[in-house]
């Protein structure tokens, strides 16, 4: 287990439990650390598919949102939106693990986006070692996971990559296979 200490005297607590350790497998369970870590990993070229953008901004809005993430790239101009994925069932880490009206709306910003001309992406970063791939969790939020379908069928692009853990912290891995399919 590791956890944060803080010194804000008007916490209630003095920790934050920031990651657990299931079956000799880290998770992180740090809500702010998705974000943070696809930035700097864009920012240091080890995300293959945005390996050399010129230009990278964190919160930015469009339209009725504001996405993690944006980027430039010679005349390309696109958005990420960042979801940290810390539920795994068999092998495959799987978002959402509550249900999200906020993120099915960003999806559909997301495909506006690519409509007027950026690329959009949605990045799932899976906060966890376990896993060898990523699927939508139909069961917990069918309209998310129809979102999700649908947005990769108008242009976005879904990606999923997987953490490991180097010297007690996080680190981007590798990508892994994304399956949009709903099981029967």
């Amino acid at each position: 287990m590791q956890l944060r200490k803080s010194d804000n005297p008007n916490r209630k607590t003095k920790y934050s439990l920031i990651a657990a350790e299931k079956d000799g497998a880290w998770i992180n369970i740090d809500s702010q650390l998705p974000n943070r870590l696809a930035f700097s990993s864009i920012e240091a070229g080890i995300v293959e598919e945005f390996s050399e953008v010129d230009v990278l901004k964190r919160e930015v809005t469009f339209g009725n949102s504001r996405f993690d993430l944006y980027y430039e790239k010679e005349k390309v101009k696109g958005f990420i939106e960042v979801k940290g994925v810390t539920f795994e069932e068999n092998g495959v880490g799987i978002f959402p693990d509550a249900p999200t009206t906020r993120g099915t709306k960003h999806i559909y910003e997301m495909i506006k986006a690519v409509e007027e001309g950026y690329e959009g992406t949605i990045f799932f970063l899976i906060m966890r070692e376990d896993c060898t791939s990523f699927a939508p969790y139909w069961e917990m939020d069918e309209e998310f996971s129809q979102a999700l379908q649908i947005a990769a069928e108008k242009g976005v692009q879904i990606l999923a990559y997987r953490t490991v853990y180097e010297d007690e912290f996080p680190v981007i891995d590798q990508g892994v296979p994304v399956d949009l399919q709903k099981k029967s």
